[in-house]
């Protein structure tokens, strides 16, 4: 088994590569590959061409078959069998693609793209040069090599040397893939910009990273040029989408030019210059994440990192050159990078959206994907709308759908072929409003309710995932087999890694628990970050001395080898559309709310904001009830009265937007409770912190009522 050596942060030259992944010591692999043979029959050999491993009386000692997971020992001293491989490649981690070993790098894995699917539709949008939308106009693979050379040499014309950080400051379209490829090919590295990390997040990274060019649109071009006295490294600003009349010039002793994309790609034209081929272990990015309070964490990823988990992922799903993809996901976050390295390696066509998520529907009418990735907030809303729309049909329209969704759901269940007369009569019309030809879908980002993956099953059919992944690991850690049926778990471990489960005793959580191990959720294998970049410390609290990357995260082993996330290990947690959240935080903003003595802020990943519990400062509620003349019977009625509820949400918001909490730190529903939280109720620590797990269960209806209140609004708006 591979093992990775001590990790420390990226130094701050980032032209420096990235840690290679490194074989232990081959002694000491060798006796254990030899120990691990010697207790397998030729049986189970066969079977590794297979998805799982089969029984043999020899193997039951030493290998424990799990259907879509191997569990093999961590250490052959310790005895201790608890790492978690891929039934599909148990005794080798997958680090390339098994028929295309020689891709080693982005560059390589688009270099083949354009020789198999050169002539391919690949970048498609319905944005037209004067801004109106029509019919979705392609670009091809062979094209968009072209402009990807143009760019890079004209990244070079401009002074921008081999190693140099380049930041992307806009939303999805086809520049921003090929400037990607561009810097891939060119040994530059890519780091995306964008603004929901926080109002000064942009400027930090910027100087953090050393960004020496910067690819932006005319909305992000004004806040770039008010901060251009604060930004010492930038050189360059390339406009996309802009007008040449449009674009400002700046004073030659600030250091920077402004030229638009379309100027770049004439520069670059006139200067073609030889690829600069970057290696596997060469640094391909630099992904800021901000999982914890404070300021942006820089996840440096080589290429090896992210071939290595396509690779994997390769073993579980592939795609075709016939298939066309949707691109709205952010392509600032991990898992639609990760999606757009896989598209190109199988010569997919990607289709943009407009850039309004309001306009989404109309664009999968335009473009009718076969592919289609989305994080659960979205899932939720479908199922919420789909269901709501049966309801108000008529109880005929009704009764039609409950026949037609049970019927096929007991036929998945059996593993049977559904009757396809149900599609026709029902299902085809919920396929419409992804335009009808969808055979993948994909979740990701945090956890989907077994309900909504039920659902999806049935109204949509085709293959249909729930990944578990992170930034850290090059997106897929685990992701569902084709062909299980089973709901509420995050799958099997991606073939390029190995999963174990650490014992968290203060929240009694043990790979000893029955009737399934639970534990934090520890990776290790080619696909984890080789740091945070300039970053020792906080790399040291999340990589240990044998590479395991520490997530976070509790998750547990389910029946047949799955994995199942079930906790945090800190307080922080996502909401469903992958945002982290440090309640705390958020807490000590709104304790400068009048009304509040106290506040307890839940959320967690099945849902897509916040709720809060809020214990009254009952003489602010009075006097504000005296003011606007409300008669109450008591201070139990008075925190129920809805006008009570809404003037201390108002109060809160207007707490939140002056401490300038993001759109997702709000809470969204609020609850009032005269009683206070205190060490004799069971809700406050000796120290006076929030018990959050008991809060939770405590004020559990009262959670659950404000989420059914949310959904229902949500609801009226599909």
């Amino acid at each position: 088994m591979s093992s990775l050596k001590s990790k420390r942060a990226i130094p701050e030259n980032g032209n420096q590569k990235g840690k290679e992944f490194t074989s232990m010591d081959s002694t000491t692999a060798q006796r254990r590959l030899n120990t691990i043979h010697a207790h397998l029959v030729s049986a189970v050999e066969s079977a590794f061409s297979h998805s799982h491993l089969r029984s043999s009386p020899t193997a039951a000692e030493f290998l424990s078959e799990q259907n879509y997971s191997v569990v093999l020992p961590e250490k052959l001293q310790t005895g201790k069998w608890n790492v978690y491989r891929s039934a599909r490649s148990p005794l080798k981690l997958v680090s390339r693609f098994p028929d295309h070993p020689d891709i080693g790098t982005l560059h390589d894995n688009f270099l083949l793209a354009v020789d198999f699917f050169g002539d391919n539709n690949y970048l498609g949008t319905r944005i037209r040069v004067d801004g109106t939308v029509g019919e979705y106009k392609w670009m091809t693979y062979r094209e968009a090599a072209t402009a990807r050379t143009a760019i890079g040499c004209g990244l070079i014309h401009h002074g921008i040397l081999k190693g140099s950080c380049i930041g992307l400051y806009f939303i999805n379209r086809p520049e921003w893939i090929i400037a990607d490829h561009a810097c891939s090919a060119y040994s530059l590295i890519s780091v995306p910009l964008y603004d929901t990390l926080g109002p000064d997040a942009v400027k930090y990274i910027i100087n953090h990273a050393e960004l020496k060019a910067v690819f932006c649109v005319p909305q992000t071009l004004n806040p770039l040029l008010s901060i251009l006295s604060e930004i010492p490294s930038v050189r360059l600003i390339v406009v996309v989408g802009g007008m040449e009349n449009e674009v400002p010039s700046l004073p030659s002793s600030t250091g920077i030019q402004i030229v638009t994309y379309s100027r770049l790609l004439n520069q670059g034209r006139s200067y073609l210059q030889p690829f600069c081929q970057p290696k596997p272990d060469d640094i391909a990015t630099i992904c800021y994440t901000s999982g914890t309070t404070g300021t942006p964490k820089g996840v440096v990823l080589t290429h090896g990192n992210l071939i290595a988990n396509a690779a994997g992922f390769s073993l579980t799903v592939k795609f075709n050159p016939t298939d066309v993809y949707i691109s709205y996901l952010p392509l600032a976050h991990i898992f639609e990078r990760f999606n757009q390295i896989n598209l190109a390696h199988y010569g997919v066509a990607v289709g943009f959206y407009q850039g309004d998520n309001m306009r989404l529907m109309d664009d999968l009418a335009s473009l009718r994907p076969t592919l289609f990735c989305s994080v659960p907030r979205l899932y939720n809303r479908i199922y919420a709308g789909i269901l709501n729309a049966v309801k108000e049909s008529g109880t005929l329209k009704e009764r039609l759908f409950n026949a037609a969704y049970n019927s096929k759901k007991q036929a998945i269940m059996n593993g049977k072929s559904p009757s396809p007369i149900w599609d026709r009569l029902v299902f085809n019309k919920i396929k419409a409003r992804l335009g009808g030809r969808v055979r993948f879908m994909a979740s990701g980002a945090s956890p989907l309710s077994p309900d909504v993956m039920d659902f999806l099953k049935i109204c949509f059919g085709g293959h249909i995932i729930e990944g578990y992944g992170m930034t850290e690991t090059s997106c897929v850690i685990s992701c569902m087999d084709e062909g299980d049926i089973l709901s509420g778990h995050v799958g099997s471990p991606n073939p390029a890694c190995e999963i174990k489960l650490v014992d968290v005793p203060e929240m009694n959580y043990t790979s000893d628990d029955q009737p399934y191990p639970r534990g934090e959720i520890c990776v290790r294998g080619p696909i984890v970050f080789q740091g945070y970049y300039k970053d020792e410390m906080q790399t040291r609290e999340v990589l240990d001395e044998d590479g395991w990357l520490h997530t976070g995260d509790i998750g547990l082993w389910h029946t047949g080898g799955r994995l199942k996330i079930i906790d945090r290990k800190k307080n922080i947690f996502k909401l469903a559309q992958g945002e982290y959240i440090a309640p705390e935080k958020i807490e000590n903003v709104y304790a400068k709310c009048k009304f509040i003595a106290q506040c307890f802020i839940y959320g967690d990943s099945l849902n897509s904001s916040l709720v809060a519990i809020v214990s009254v400062d009952q003489d602010a509620l009075k006097a504000w009830a005296s003011s606007q003349g409300l008669k109450y019977k008591d201070l139990e009625q008075l925190c129920n009265d809805p006008r009570a509820r809404a003037a201390v949400q108002a109060e809160m918001d207007a707490v939140g937007r002056d401490a300038q909490l993001r759109g997702f730190e709000f809470a969204k529903s609020v609850t009032l409770v005269l009683e206070p939280f205190t060490m004799e109720n069971g809700l406050l620590t000796p120290t006076f912190k929030i018990k959050r797990a008991q809060a939770k269960a405590y004020f559990a209806k009262a959670i659950s009522n404000m989420y059914v209140e949310l959904t229902t609004s949500d609801s009226s708006h599909v």
